[in-house]
């Protein structure tokens, strides 16, 4: 097979999932249409339509087709090569130093964004806070999905914060922030915020230090610090971000936490030895599978509901970097 991709649509996007699949990638046609359509600056159904019509590549076009589609076959990750990471109905800015959010989180989002929305409507007032953002996916889709909420979000890691940044930048040019994003320590950030807040979420570091992931663009390309958790069993830094959110919680307040779907029994089991909070369940991903840690926080959501509906809006409106 030529190492120069053919210099028409159709036959470039043959010849790309060709070498895609034989370099083990997972969906090699979707990645070819996908990396053809960044090349010309085109969406993907654009893209689909140009190779249905055979059409001519562009001049240059070629060449880069062809080097970002060796890139692809050594499994550097399609989103670093377009820039860009979808979640939920965002598109997010990635690449180096900072980890790809994934399908499955979309789900822990929407336990979040479910709660947001319940107790915006009840009090008409609601506090998020997203530990360990990365990104800034998560937070970004609960201020995004329920316009109205006061989202905070806590990143430790100088490399993925930038990338937050660019995101909340990114979501909200116009206008302030739609996210306050902090760099600090999750187990640490927020104080002025204990006891007051509605919802946190959060999808922290918990592979196991002896676990290796399987494909290629996780283990080889996102970083270490987003992907380890510490300790023997990979829930050291998840103990942390739990006992942060025993603190951050009102009575009532609502814990998500994504975790491997070997570790269901072990989160729960963290969340009972944290104190404070009811009894845990583990829900399912989109797939099936048990990945995410839920609990509330100890007392009734009624419990002092009076006396701080204002204090929360307060926090929400005048908590500044």
């Amino acid at each position: 097979m030529s190492d120069v991709a053919p210099a028409t649509v159709g036959a470039a996007v043959r010849w790309a999932a060709t070498r895609l699949a034989a370099a083990g990638v997972p969906s090699p046609r979707a990645d070819a249409e996908t990396l053809l359509a960044h090349c010309l600056g085109v969406d993907r159904g654009e893209a689909r339509r140009l190779a249905v019509l055979d059409r001519a590549l562009p001049d240059g076009a070629a060449a880069r087709f062809t080097a970002d589609v060796a890139r692809r076959s050594a499994r550097e990750p399609l989103q670093h090569l377009t820039g860009a990471a979808p979640f939920r109905h965002l598109e997010l800015a990635v690449g180096p130093g900072v980890f790809v959010p994934r399908p499955e989180t979309e789900q822990v989002a929407q336990v979040a964004i479910d709660e947001a929305a319940r107790v915006l409507a009840r009090d008409g007032a609601v506090v998020v806070v997203d530990l360990c953002t990365g990104s800034g996916a998560i937070a970004l889709a609960v201020a995004t999905e329920v316009p109205g909420a006061r989202v905070h979000a806590v990143e430790l890691d100088a490399d993925a914060h930038g990338w937050a940044a660019r995101n909340v930048a990114q979501v909200s040019p116009d206008g302030p922030p739609v996210v306050r994003l902090l760099r600090g320590d999750a187990r640490t950030a927020l104080r002025e915020l204990d006891g007051t807040v509605d919802v946190v979420v959060s999808n922290p570091p918990y592979v196991p230090p002896g676990a290796v992931p399987r494909d290629p663009e996780v283990a080889d390309h996102d970083p270490a610090v987003a992907l380890y958790g510490l300790g023997e069993d990979g829930l050291e830094v998840p103990r942390g971000v739990t006992a942060a959110a025993a603190r951050l919680l009102r009575p009532g307040g609502l814990y998500v936490m994504e975790h491997a779907e070997v570790q269901a029994a072990a989160a729960r089991a963290m969340v009972a030895g944290a104190g404070g909070f009811d009894a845990a369940a583990t829900r399912p991903d989109l797939t099936g599978r048990p990945r995410m840690v839920v609990a509330r926080r100890a007392g009734t959501a009624a419990a002092g509901r009076n006396e701080d509906t204002d204090d929360r809006r307060a926090a929400g409106r005048t908590v500044t970097d």
